[in-house]
């Protein structure tokens, strides 16, 4: 089904009384642009329910728990482009989606537009108060709303896998009474690509730790990490390799380096399923009071290579972090 089609379904489950509006003038060529096909999807959505929009401020709007987007990790550094763009055309072009919320604190809940309601409201906060948002009102239930935002969201590339997991597997659950098959059907996913996403909420917390970013946590690696985690053998090595990698992670950017890309993570955590090859380089984050101060590397001759960061700790509180890294090591000769 086209995206078209999917808009009109959802926007179709509550009907609404037309209200005329002035046709746009037909363009002899196609857009072609990510933002102009939306452009266009949304033009469509709003000439397919004949509703003007509104303008209105952030603060007259809460913002719905059912859309996929966790709203606390947007920041100005995600949005700059955003915020820059909206400041420059003094408001957002692609209208917001809120429906009417009387008993509720606010008279508006937003539906889509999270990134363009945080992008305003920040322009609001900084020295651009009379900046507005743009919105069209829908009359529609929640289910209608997660399929309308769930159109949006997959053109979105800034929304990770598990993000999407997540808000599939909370929707299956409230909306489609647990039946992934029917959610599916009516969200136009296939069941094999629904499943997957869901499978990504299984991986602990602990095991997420582990990549730098959710960013980096993607399907396909869910496919080989599940297996694993859902192992009670194969998990426990696969937390306490997370646990080093999640460190190892912060010493890294500590020391402003590359973080640890997300399938060379994944591979990390397989091999450390399997019994370790002899002869090979073994790294181990040096902890001291719970933060990483430096790291070890094993050489094929059993020696140790210390490697440490600047660090405020004394002298003796250093070397006693090492002692039992050197133990461990069991390159001390007896006697």
């Amino acid at each position: 089904m086209s995206r078209r089609s999917l808009i009109s379904e959802a926007l179709a489950s509550t009907p609404s009384e037309p209200v005329p509006v002035a046709e746009d003038s037909p363009r002899t060529e196609p857009r072609t642009t990510f933002t102009s096909r939306r452009l266009d999807a949304f033009g469509e959505a709003s000439r397919m329910v004949k509703k003007p929009s509104i303008r209105l401020k952030p603060a007259e709007c809460s913002v719905w728990a059912g859309n996929a987007r966790d709203y606390a990790l947007l920041n100005e550094e995600r949005l700059r482009s955003l915020i820059d763009s909206i400041q420059a055309e003094n408001g957002n072009r692609i209208p917001v989606v809120v429906r009417r919320t009387p008993k509720a604190e606010l008279p508006y809940e937003l539906v889509i537009g999270t990134r363009r309601h945080w992008a305003v409201n920040w322009l609001n906060a900084n020295h651009y108060p009379e900046i507005e948002l743009v919105a069209i009102i829908e009359d529609i239930d929640d289910e209608a709303a997660f399929r309308l935002a769930d159109i949006e969201n997959r053109e979105r590339e800034d929304i990770s896998d598990l993000e999407r997991g997540l808000n599939y597997k909370t929707a299956v659950d409230t909306y489609y009474e647990g039946v992934q098959s029917r959610m599916a059907e009516r969200v136009k996913l296939s069941k094999s690509s629904l499943a997957r996403y869901i499978g990504l909420t299984e991986i602990p917390k602990s095991v997420v730790s582990a990549f730098n970013s959710p960013m980096d946590l993607q399907v396909r690696h869910g496919d080989k990490l599940l297996p694993l985690v859902r192992n009670p053998a194969t998990l426990a090595k696969i937390e306490e390799a997370a646990a080093h990698i999640a460190n190892e992670q912060s010493f890294r950017q500590s020391g402003d380096e590359e973080p640890i890309a997300g399938a060379d993570v994944v591979a990390r955590l397989i091999q450390a399923t399997t019994a370790p090859r002899r002869g090979r380089s073994q790294k181990t984050v040096i902890e001291a009071n719970g933060s990483p101060i430096g790291q070890i590397d094993r050489d094929q001759g059993r020696g140790l290579t210390f490697t440490l960061t600047p660090t405020d700790l004394s002298p003796d509180a250093i070397l006693e972090a090492l002692r039992p890294l050197i133990e461990r090591a069991k390159i001390l000769r007896k006697g």
